[in-house]
């Protein structure tokens, strides 16, 4: 199992936003620097909260500070920008990161969002569909593009100058585009199975029980099966919320304290999908009634916690509900304490994760 990194960071409203960005790079610098293989960010234009507003600008900060992680956005809202605009965007941004970016896309999940740029009562899959299309038809074509949407036309043809460059949409470094992925956050989600026709690859959220976590990996296999190539597990990454501590007390305290980051994090969430009509996400079965679906459950069944020999038992078992996968993605919270903050990703990658890999190798040798 390789460890990542994915935040959509949810801090205090009233926290300094100049703070919480400083805080956020600091985790991600960190994680350069523990091995982390891979780190994502997400992006929100109306969250106080969610407050990293542009995950492209936070990458760029990040290009010359790192040197061995990939990071990847986390992901960008199609819906949201013109496709012309993130062609040319994420194009620089891979040459910034000398072919260490992955993208990651989405349709956007923030209704307030959706309504600030006009789309809230769209088709946004729609949309998302004709702006990744045209994405890749750009990086794969030569102007004057031409390509004709639903929501987009793109074309330089009154304007392109061949000969110095005039119309000229930019391409990325990796060829023919940087690795695709895309966040899964429905149970038995048919966006996994498109996708993995399409060669891209699935994050499964870090608030999705694992019932429904297990139920993304057949429909990853029905998508590669469609498209004729095999169906890796190490191209499954799963987001966790995690917290590690050398004392089982501590690190039960700030995982469950009700002012504490990792509560708090449930708890707008808890709010948000409520009010837009998607608490199915935190049952445990689908006839689950609404009213049984608290906080105080969702924070059970979600947030690992304890020592690391303590928190690598409990990923061994929820690796054994939901089935091998290829890339932990360690998921990023506010540092209401900086050092355990600090302390809990250092554990994680220097204690829980070799701990994890050695008692899966042992399950293999014990099952030979």
């Amino acid at each position: 199992m390789k460890l990542g990194f994915f935040t959509m960071p949810i801090h205090p409203v009233d926290k300094d936003w100049r703070l919480s960005l400083k805080e956020d790079r600091e985790a991600f610098l960190l994680a350069d620097e523990l091995g982390f293989t891979e780190a994502y960010v997400g992006e929100h234009v109306t969250d106080k909260a969610e407050n990293i507003t542009s995950c492209m600008a936070f990458i760029a900060w990040l290009a010359a500070a790192t040197r061995q992680i990939k990071l990847g956005t986390g992901t960008v809202n199609m819906p949201n920008a013109h496709p012309a605009a993130i062609a040319a965007s994420i194009a620089m941004l891979d040459h910034m990161l000398d072919g260490r970016l992955i993208f990651g896309i989405s349709p956007g999940g923030l209704l307030s969002d959706a309504e600030v740029f006009g789309n809230l009562e769209a088709d946004r899959n729609a949309m998302f569909l004709e702006a990744i299309n045209q994405v890749l038809q750009i990086w794969a074509g030569e102007p004057p593009y031409n390509l004709q949407g639903q929501f987009w036309n793109i074309s330089v043809q009154k304007t392109l100058i061949e000969d110095i460059g005039q119309g000229f949409i930019p391409r990325p470094l990796q060829r023919p585009h940087p690795p695709i992925v895309v966040t899964a956050v429905a149970p038995f989600s048919k966006g996994v199975t498109e996708a993995a026709a399409r060669g891209w690859e699935p994050i499964s959220a870090n608030f999705l029980m694992p019932a429904w976590v297990k139920s993304h990996w057949p429909k990853y296999v029905e998508g590669c099966e469609r498209a004729g190539r095999p169906a890796d597990t190490a191209n499954w990454r799963v987001a966790k919320s995690v917290f590690v501590a050398k004392d089982a007390a501590t690190a039960k305290a700030y995982a469950t304290d009700p002012n504490g980051p990792y509560v708090y994090y449930y708890r707008s969430l808890f709010t948000k999908l409520k009010r837009g009509g998607r608490i199915e996400l935190f049952k445990t079965r689908r006839d689950q009634p609404d009213d049984e679906v608290t906080l105080e459950s969702i924070c059970d069944k979600l947030i690992i916690h304890g020592t690391p020999e303590s928190v690598a038992d409990q990923l061994l078992a929820f690796q054994e509900e939901t089935g091998p996968f290829g890339t932990l993605l360690y998921a990023g919270k506010d540092w209401k304490d900086r050092e355990l903050g600090r302390r809990s990703m250092i554990l994680m990658a220097e204690k829980v994760v070799p701990r994890i890999n050695a008692g899966a190798s042992s399950g293999s040798k014990a099952a030979e």
